[in-house]
């Protein structure tokens, strides 16, 4: 046979419309009919020798061509071109069952024992500082029975001490821990817990489902979606934005029930200031600077302390004890900490006396639907959040303030709040074990990874719904593929609750299955002979991003305890020695900027990756604007690294770009060697730089400074004739 002959009648057969609807209607949509047409040429094309059968039909197609009779036609390859995907592609045999299995479109449905029962939900609608969830959680207390589902465990901990307190018996449940109210372990009528681990096969008379706008969440909004379908009791307290009330009230209608709305004003006024901080030196008691990454709270903590003020320090990789702790600080009228430095961490669960929210950036990073990362500016949603925070009810400030550190972005920040919320359009869902299961049984040679990908791709979901993002499931599932583990463990040990960023964490979770893969349960002392416990107070900060990294270690112990109770059954002992590192990290946040320092000052390499003085990754953007005038693509890069590149590589990166940077900038202050040097040893920043700037120029303009110009001048001309005599 002719190999042109052959490569052209192949394309052809590829081009026909019927064969391509024949193909849909084997289940090969548009992508796998390319990939399956490429592997079915290649094999055709770089084959030594093919069937009998299928060298008869090549052969009838290549000779008829052109021919008035022809002996054979390129539909005729069909029947071995199906063939052949179904050996690459095997659930084109059990396509019918497995869009059955993947179909999405009716999750009200999966709730047998809540559609037993006609529920009454009542949505308590406002703003931050507002009471909703006072009014939700006072019906919880005085109900025979009640379960309250939050985002956090903070927030789950509070309503157990409440109710405990309340004389309420209530037990606490995380991913992580159990808490009894009863001493004999009995379980309590009331239940409070972070709501992913709510229970929908329980009655109760009383729900309460708290921040409910997080169904629309890309990466948790499924555990909203199952609690708001699946909760089996009489009535549902929904608290939340504005914003989520039509799509709460749709979502009611397909299990027909309805939708009682209890509005709720702010309970104290909130004023937009109409000026900008512009300088830390105006700081007062009170004060919460907003910032959106690591970097900067070191930056700007460092920058508060060298005016000699004490401030606390809250951001999200934090231990919640140590959140707990800097709050308690800083809502103390008897501590000298009256300034805090923040994460949007305190955007819910802390109970915080802030007179003023300082907004240092209103840029943050993100990840959008496809899992992809990005820096843009933050949303209504979440700047009404954070700025609601000052001023909360009850507390010593009676009225809030909100503003920016820079001028530049407090014009933006008005807009943004006066904008109105978007509305919440999808809830999330997400493949359960049963479904990946059944998934299993038609697929046995699959991947856990590509499972997921047959499912998702195949799903089809209703337009009020949609699957959320599982990039950080595929992550685990590709991590641990190698090691021998049954389906419904390997599932568990993916659904772990870790940051894939931290490689010390990733590590541990894949020595944590392998010594599970062997059936060698995972003891105190191997995880202690593993992190190196104990551990000393850091030195640095390199030393403090450590101490979290294993504070997530123990949590990660925890959360796997519960699940294989008879493989990890020293919980009771990890527990004290987390409570004993929470304690160590506490002293490390109170010396932070003394950890900042001797960051600065290491010669080691690692130093530039956690420690940005002259370069932070969240700028305002008209920092950001200005910045990739000058330096071109390589700010969006700067941007990114950290969150892209992994290990040494990262590092590296970051040090030279901020190197650069840091050579542009002053280039474009002109200023010489002596601001290099402050710059480089700490003791000025850029801002305080453009802030020098900026004054001497006002005050030079006023004629302040004109006569010792002159003088200056007058002098520096003798001193020049001098030298030149």
């Amino acid at each position: 046979l002719s190999t042109g002959e052959v490569l052209k009648n192949l394309n052809k057969f590829y081009k026909r419309k019927e064969i391509q609807r024949l193909g849909a209607d084997n289940g090969l949509d548009a992508r796998l009919f390319h990939q399956a047409f490429i592997s079915f040429r290649k094999y055709i094309m770089e084959s030594s020798s093919v069937s009998a059968d299928l060298h008869i039909i090549l052969n009838d197609i290549c000779c008829g061509a052109g021919k008035v009779c022809l002996l054979g036609h390129v539909d005729d390859l069909f029947p071995f071109f199906l063939r052949h995907a179904k050996q690459i592609f095997p659930m084109l045999d059990c396509m019918d069952d497995l869009r059955k299995i993947s179909d999405l479109r009716l999750p009200p449905n999966w709730y047998p024992d809540a559609r037993a029962i006609q529920r009454k939900i009542i949505f308590h609608s406002g703003p931050t500082n507002s009471g909703k969830t006072y009014h939700a959680i006072q019906r919880f207390l005085s109900a025979k029975s009640g379960i309250y589902c939050g985002p956090l465990k903070l927030l789950a901990h509070e309503i157990f001490q409440k109710s405990n307190d309340a004389n309420v018996p209530c037990d606490l449940v995380t991913g992580e821990e159990r808490v009894y109210a009863n001493e004999d372990a009995r379980p309590a009528p009331h239940i409070a817990c972070t709501i992913e681990m709510c229970s929908t096969n329980t009655p109760y008379e009383v729900a309460v489902i708290d921040e409910i706008q997080m169904i629309r969440d890309p990466a948790r909004g499924w555990a909203w979606t199952r609690a708001l379908l699946g909760l089996c009791a009489e009535e549902i307290h929904v608290c939340g934005e504005a914003a989520a009330i039509d799509l709460v009230t749709e979502l009611m209608y397909t299990t027909g029930e309805e939708v009682e709305v209890r509005n709720y004003e702010r309970l104290t006024p909130l004023t937009v200031l109409d000026y900008a901080l512009e300088s830390l030196d105006n700081l007062r008691p009170g004060d919460c600077v907003v910032c959106f990454s690591k970097n900067d709270i070191y930056s700007v903590s460092r920058q508060i302390e060298a005016r000699g003020l004490e401030c606390a320090v809250i951001y999200g990789s934090l231990p919640p004890g140590t959140k707990l702790e800097q709050a308690k600080k800083f809502n103390d009228p008897n501590d000298p900490c009256k300034i805090l430095v923040a994460t949007d961490a305190i955007g819910m669960g802390l109970n915080l006396c802030i007179k003023r929210i300082i907004f240092n950036s209103i840029v943050k990073p993100t990840i959008n639907e496809k899992g992809e990362k990005e820096i843009d500016t933050i949303t209504t949603s979440q700047a009404l959040q954070i700025a609601g925070r000052a001023g909360r009810y009850g507390s010593s400030f009676k009225q809030g303030e909100v503003t920016t550190m820079h001028r530049d972005d407090l014009v933006q920040l008005k807009e943004i709040l006066n904008e109105p919320v978007c509305p919440v359009k999808a809830a999330g869902l997400h493949p359960t074990p049963e479904q990946i299961e059944m998934f299993a049984y038609h697929l046995p040679d699959a991947t856990l990874s590509n499972l997921i990908d047959i499912f998702v791709s195949l799903s089809q979901v209703d337009g009020l719904y949609f699957v959320c993002n599982i990039d950080d499931f595929k992550f685990l599932a590709d991590m641990i593929q190698h090691i021998p583990l049954n389906l419904r463990s390997r599932y568990v040990f993916c659904t772990a609750p870790l940051n894939r960023k931290e490689p010390f964490v990733c590590t541990t979770l894949l020595k944590f299955a392998r010594q599970f893969s062997r059936n060698e349960p995972l003891t105190f002392d191997w995880l202690c002979r593993h992190t190196k416990w104990p551990l000393a107070v850091p030195k640095n900060i390199k030393e403090l991003v450590h101490l979290e990294a294993v504070h997530d270690v123990f949590d990660l112990y925890l959360w796997l305890s519960y699940r294989f109770m008879d493989m990890f059954p020293d919980a009771v002992l990890v527990r004290d020695i987390q409570k004993k590192l929470d304690d160590i990290i506490q002293v490390g946040v109170c010396n932070i900027t003394k950890l900042i320092r001797a960051s600065q000052a290491a010669a080691a390499p690692g130093a530039a990756e956690v420690v940005s003085q002259d370069f932070p990754l969240s700028r305002t953007k008209s920092d950001t604007r200005a910045v990739s005038e000058r330096h071109g693509a390589r700010s969006t890069e700067a941007l990114s690294i950290a969150e892209d590149v992994p290990g040494d590589r990262r590092a590296k990166n970051l040090k030279a770009y901020r190197s650069a940077t840091r050579q542009e900038e002053l280039k474009s202050h002109g200023h010489g060697s002596l601001a290099d040097r402050l710059l480089r040893e700490g003791l000025l920043t850029q801002e305080m730089l453009r802030q020098l700037e900026s004054e001497w120029q006002d005050q030079h303009r006023n004629g302040r400074y004109g006569l010792r110009s002159k003088r200056d001048d007058q002098n520096s001309s003798k001193e020049t004739g001098k030298k030149k005599k």
